[in-house]
């Protein structure tokens, strides 16, 4: 192997307490890092870096983990420019505009959808997105689904099963027979592509009992849980989410008082999609009350055609410092280290002696510009798995 070290780095955000200035961040200044292979192997002060093969210049930029995108919708084709605009119009945002991405996908070639995941991947990694985890969900038939997670699985190791994103318009006089079918051959057929189970747990989607039985059937099959939850409006999902211990609930738009206690309290991450509240102008998430209460928070796009058609992490961190209570550090904590907790990673979203090398130098001093100069594109240099991609 080839040792590569990356010097003159001005802010070097490690989250890793331990290695900085004992913030949760874990900040040093005049940093190095040195990369053995895929693996970070040394991250400290610049006078105390070991000697290496290769030497690159930071130029006193600042450096971060990789982002961490903990949820998207990747595989799908078409897009919804219509309803977007119907929206901004003044039309709320329902569930049941997903209907109109599930036909254009059904009716999508492999290779299509293939190149769409990929493209947007592309489009995420050059903004410094180094893993993302993506759903199926716009296929709702046995064959579509399995067919979605075949795809997504080429792409990424972070494959969600979501056949129960709504219920499919084959089954619209039938919903007890689609939570069958997604609890019986549907995850029969999907399990062997996927890792983790989800649900859209919403009015207009599936009720708390359907949620929970697309759970534990999922459970039983060997996949992890997470959950759409309370997006739309108050309901169980937090709940359920924190009960069967899925990795995350998503959205948590909608909290009672009880719902963050039981954030705060359980290990189930609180993700929080910012692309969603500014594409259907929701109300935004209280993410100063989910931390405050202890919870732990991540931040991710939900790309996806429908309500957040955005790839951008710095999009989402700077929405989360302006609108939602979140200070510059916690946002960028959220979008790297928070996101690896959604996905119950270790080896992602910090920059410390055994983590994997997903690094992003940003073309700035500080990681406070990434909220503090919103919209521009700020990332200089990006490391996947210890190799330069963009």
């Amino acid at each position: 192997m080839t040792t590569t070290a990356i010097t003159d780095i001005a802010c070097l955000v490690t989250n890793d307490p331990s290695l900085g200035d004992g913030s949760p961040l874990g900040l040093i200044r005049d940093a190095a890092v040195v990369i053995d292979g895929d693996r970070i192997v040394w991250a400290g002060e610049s006078n105390r870096a070991p000697a290496a093969d290769k030497a690159v210049d930071a130029g006193g930029r600042a450096m971060i983990p990789g982002f961490v995108d903990s949820h998207s919708h990747l595989v799908f084709a078409g897009d919804r420019t219509q309803e977007f605009n119907a929206r901004m119009s003044g039309r709320p945002y329902s569930a049941g505009g997903i209907r109109t991405t599930v036909a254009a996908t059904r009716a999508a070639s492999d290779d299509e959808l293939s190149a769409n995941v990929a493209r947007y991947l592309a489009e995420a990694l050059r903004q410094g997105t180094t893993t993302c985890e993506t759903k199926s969900g716009y296929g709702l038939t046995v064959e579509d689904e399995a067919r979605a997670l075949r795809i997504a699985a080429r792409h990424t190791d972070e494959v969600t099963f979501l056949g129960a994103h709504i219920v499919s318009p084959d089954y619209a006089d039938d919903p007890a027979g689609y939570v069958d079918l997604v609890t019986g051959p549907m995850l029969d057929a999907c399990a062997p592509h996927a890792r983790w189970i989800d649900v859209f747990c919403e009015q207009g989607a599936f009720d708390g009992d359907q949620a929970r039985a697309v759970l534990t059937a999922g459970v039983a099959k060997g996949l992890h849980p997470r959950v759409h939850a309370n997006q739309l409006g108050h309901g169980p999902g937090v709940q359920l989410a924190v009960e069967l211990d899925a990795a995350s609930a998503d959205h948590c738009t909608h909290l009672t008082a009880a719902d963050i206690d039981a954030l705060g309290q359980g290990d189930t991450v609180a993700t929080l999609l910012p692309g969603a509240e500014f594409s259907t102008r929701a109300v935004w998430p209280d993410a100063r009350r989910l931390l405050d209460a202890g919870a732990t928070v991540a931040l991710s796009t939900d790309c996806n055609p429908g309500s957040s058609f955005t790839s951008s992490m710095p999009f989402c961190i700077a929405l989360a410092v302006r609108d939602m209570g979140m200070t510059p550090d916690e946002a960028v904590r959220a979008a790297t280290a928070g996101g690896a907790a959604a996905l119950r990673r270790t080896d992602i979203g910090r920059i410390a002696p055994g983590a994997r090398a997903d690094l992003l130098l940003l073309d700035a001093p500080s990681h406070v510009h990434l909220a503090y100069r919103p919209g521009v594109p700020l990332a200089d240099a990006v490391w996947q798995r210890g190799a330069r991609v963009a």
